[in-house]
């Protein structure tokens, strides 16, 4: 009974904290909303016994891609009204979005009639159970090669923005750090004997 309370409570918050991502005017604000969300969903996952999935969501993307997100929005300083004009154009899109978001919930909530029980819950596991070391031994073994190629294709993603920050940009200041240390004083103070004023 307690789990099933503490769903909903989680769900609703989670439900209004993505509203609030999307329907939020500031980036800043945006980014923080979802933080919480995936505050939310980790405890949702911790509620179905996933501890290892979830403590990976707080500690990957909320200590380490979103404040990383709140970085890159607070730095680059974006025009959000400039962004907003053309907003509509792409209205349609989420529209699709949405009906196929709404589509996949209505199927899962009417599973029933598929054939699938989804009034009895998960059998308990054993106290010996480590969902850790079950995530681990299939990762490693089934998954072994899908699991390299997605850290080659987060590599080359890697080298990739590299690559895009270092190009070389028409009016773009460089610092050079040779020349800084290697400056002499002459180079930048120039002292300028002015002539005495006459007196009137």
């Amino acid at each position: 009974m307690l789990v099933e309370v503490l769903f909903y409570v989680f769900a609703t918050i989670l439900i209004a904290a993505a509203l609030a991502v999307i329907i939020s005017k500031n980036p800043v604000h945006a980014a923080l909303f979802l933080v919480l969300s995936f505050v939310t969903s980790a405890a949702i996952w911790l509620l179905i016994e996933a501890e290892f999935l979830a403590i990976v969501l707080v500690l990957v993307y909320v200590g380490a891609v979103m404040v990383l997100f709140l970085f890159v929005v607070m730095m680059l300083d974006i025009k959000v009204e400039e962004h907003r004009r053309g907003f509509t154009r792409y209205a349609w899109l989420g529209w699709i979005t949405a009906v196929a978001v709404i589509v996949e919930i209505v199927g899962v909530v009417t599973a029933r009639r598929f054939g699938v029980d989804i009034t009895r819950g998960a059998a308990p596991w054993p106290a010996s159970y480590s969902n850790t070391q079950a995530l681990g031994s299939v990762l490693y073994t089934h998954y072994a090669y899908p699991f390299e190629l997605a850290a080659v294709v987060l590599l080359v993603a890697i080298v990739a923005a590299i690559a895009l920050t270092t190009r070389t940009r028409r009016g773009l200041k460089r610092q050079d750090i040779n020349r800084q240390v290697n400056v002499q004083s002459t180079d930048r103070v120039r002292l300028v004997k002015s002539m005495d004023a006459k007196s009137p």
